[in-house]
């Protein structure tokens, strides 16, 4: 099986037992999906959807936002972890989102890397579930179920590699469900430490399994 045989397979066995929609509950607002996704690094995003409850509620848009007292953020943002940086973030983001763009958060990839606390991983998260152009989420989960499927060495972590080996894989329009998928299967069933090898639908094509 070629590696896009086999990327083929991954697709249509997850989409006939997986969800494909976004974790974090930003009711359609490409802003809101932008600080929210900031908020998730080295953090759950069940608990980034409990704390945005609070935090919109406060400042319930980019301009609101951008005018916050530094102080009264960097407290609402702090279940989230690493909250003095995050807090820095999403108000310099909101208030560039403001100034720069109207109001409206881009769609190019070069904007989005431009916003503070935006790397590639957030940037294709925001242009495949906002503007419908795709792009892998090398997230944790991602980087590790395609490992031990065998599309790369299960060493390799670098996320901007294994999005530059999964994309030419994955037909542009499948990417953005698929990487959606691959975080429900992580929680659910391809774990870090107690993989559910033995109910995976997966396991005929896995290289990583365990007896």
């Amino acid at each position: 099986m070629t590696k896009k045989e086999k990327m083929a397979e991954l697709i249509r066995i997850l989409k006939e037992n997986v969800r494909s929609d976004c974790a974090l509950e930003y009711e359609g607002d490409p802003w809101k999906l932008a600080v929210m996704a900031r908020l998730s690094a080295q953090c759950t995003d069940e608990r980034v959807n409990i704390v945005c409850r609070d935090l919109f509620k406060r400042y319930p848009s980019a301009a609101d936002m951008a005018e916050a007292d530094i102080s009264e953020l960097e407290a609402l943002v702090r279940p989230c972890g690493l909250f003095r940086t995050k807090a820095s973030n999403i108000k310099e983001m909101s208030r560039i989102i403001v100034t720069d763009h109207g109001g409206s958060v881009p769609s190019d990839m070069d904007g989005l890397l431009k916003l503070p606390g935006v790397g590639r991983k957030i940037a294709n998260l925001i242009r495949g579930d906002l503007f419908s152009l795709g792009g892998i989420v090398a997230d944790t989960h991602c980087i590790r179920i395609c490992g031990r499927l065998g599309f790369y060495p299960q060493s390799e972590k670098d996320a901007f590699k294994v999005e530059k080996i999964l994309t030419p894989l994955c037909p542009t329009e499948e990417q953005t469900d698929l990487c959606h998928r691959l975080v429900w299967f992580g929680r659910e069933t391809c774990r870090a430490r107690a993989p559910q090898c033995e109910k995976c639908p997966l396991s005929h094509i896995c290289k990583g399994k365990r007896a």
